[in-house]
């Protein structure tokens, strides 16, 4: 059995793909490399399919019609037979020295009878056109190699969420979970992440450099106008996550506060989307969510509206979405995410 299977989203391309695989290439026969080509309309599936000729042992391709990201995320982890699944973004890559200290983690840790369910490792923000590199790292809320249950948390630091970069799950317990990712839908790495993680007992954090997050790519969806195109789809997956769960019933206490601030930024994300497009109409969406959580769960209103990054977004009248807006151009600015 293979000890990692990556899944590749691929839609259109052909141009940067070719980074993404060859850095994943040194993990050798430990290793299947599952790209996904989601109905591309341009030399994508041509590149796939001479990989995987020219690596049988390690590449394999899979043709589908377009379904969108969560699709083809879907699509790779139905295939996958690795001990461990992990989604790689195809303008994305790995370092070389971090991916050789994961593969040696991993392989320790399951010949001592101690598999875990999540394995953390920090991501970098690769942002070329202002030569920036900003590492985001978890030193501050688990310890560092160390196998560890919820309750081994250090502490719950706001922004500090685990992304799909940063995260590789035990395959057998993504699909003990039944994730299913929404077709046709962005955003859909927050449910990724977000879902499975009551069934998450056991976790490792290895504070190495692994993921490469490409930041600055024309129509990428996490660029602030496409976000506001995309609004609705942003909106779709919060209000998923919203009925994902009672989160007052998640034990134990770490995880459960770990959700609530998870699902506080993504909403704080969603209202600043909203109010950074400075419409009406997405004023009005921003609102009915609001509305929404507190029709569905009081207590969880609460938490969210009161919360440091909700309260920030809740400022009433004209003056009050000003500063949201204000706080969240800083916060770009600080991450250096957009």
């Amino acid at each position: 059995m293979k000890l990692l299977s990556f899944g590749i989203p691929c839609y259109n391309s052909y141009a940067y793909m070719g980074k993404c695989i060859e850095s994943l290439l040194p993990g050798g026969k430990d290793v299947e490399i599952i790209i996904v080509d989601d109905g591309s309309m341009d030399q994508t599936a041509d590149i796939a399919d001479a990989y995987a000729r020219k690596y049988p042992d390690i590449v394999k391709v899979i043709h589908k019609e377009n379904g969108g990201h969560g699709s083809a995320v879907n699509a790779g982890l139905e295939a996958a037979t690795g001990l461990y699944y992990k989604v790689v973004d195809s303008d994305d890559w790995v370092d070389a020295d971090a991916y050789r200290q994961v593969l040696s983690t991993l392989r320790k840790l399951v010949d001592a009878g101690t598999p875990v369910d999540m394995l953390l490792t920090n991501y970098v923000y690769e942002k070329p056109s202002t030569d920036q590199h900003r590492v985001m790292h978890y030193r501050l809320l688990f310890p560092q190699e160390e196998v560890i249950g919820w309750d081994g948390m250090k502490r719950n630091i706001k922004g500090f969420e685990i992304l799909m970069h940063s995260v590789t799950y035990r395959t057998e317990m993504l699909k003990k979970c039944g994730l299913k990712l929404p077709e046709h839908t962005f955003y859909v790495d927050n449910l990724f992440v977000y879902i499975p993680l009551p069934y998450v007992k056991t976790i490792y954090y290895l504070n190495v450099d692994f993921y490469r997050y490409y930041i600055g790519r024309e129509g990428q969806s996490v660029n602030e106008q496409t976000m506001i195109r995309r609004i609705d789809q942003q909106l779709k997956v919060n209000y998923l996550m919203i009925d994902a769960y009672n989160l007052w019933e998640i034990e134990p206490k770490h995880l459960r506060e770990y959700m609530l601030s998870y699902l506080e930024m993504i909403t704080v994300v969603s209202s600043a989307i909203g109010y950074v497009s400075k419409t009406d109409e997405n004023i009005k969406k921003v609102k009915k969510l609001w509305r929404y959580i507190k029709a569905k769960d009081t207590k969880t209103y609460r938490h969210l509206r009161y919360g440091v990054l909700g309260g920030s977004m809740n400022l009433p009248g004209r003056l009050g979405r000003y500063i949201s807006v204000k706080g969240y151009k800083l916060s770009q600015r600080l991450v250096g995410f957009n």
